[in-house]
């Protein structure tokens, strides 16, 4: 499986819980070996548009977690998946990394 894994976040809140999301998100992909890329809806015109389209949610808030264009979920979602062994790369649909 090739991955897309895309964050969609914001470099700028005032919410103390959604930097953290980010954070814990952020450090949980790094930690598990998943690339993936980021768009931050505070600099990128239209981002926060596009995200809540391809989720067919108008109110949705980041961060929010895409494979391509399918929508794996948002952070409380991705908390629980990586409470299972194993659960994180079948959230994404991503191949879990080789062992070195």
């Amino acid at each position: 499986m090739s991955s897309s894994v895309t964050v969609y976040f914001s470099s700028v809140s005032s919410s103390m819980d959604i930097k953290k999301a980010q954070q814990k998100m952020f450090m949980t992909l790094d930690g598990h070996k998943i690339a993936y890329n980021t768009v931050d809806v505070a600099t990128q015109m239209g981002a926060l548009k596009d995200m809540r389209a391809l989720m067919g949610d108008d109110k949705a808030l980041v961060p929010q977690i895409f494979n391509g264009d399918r929508h794996c979920g948002n952070y409380p979602q991705f908390l629980e998946a990586i409470e299972d062994e194993g659960g994180l790369y079948a959230f994404l649909d991503v191949a879990p990394p080789a062992e070195e």
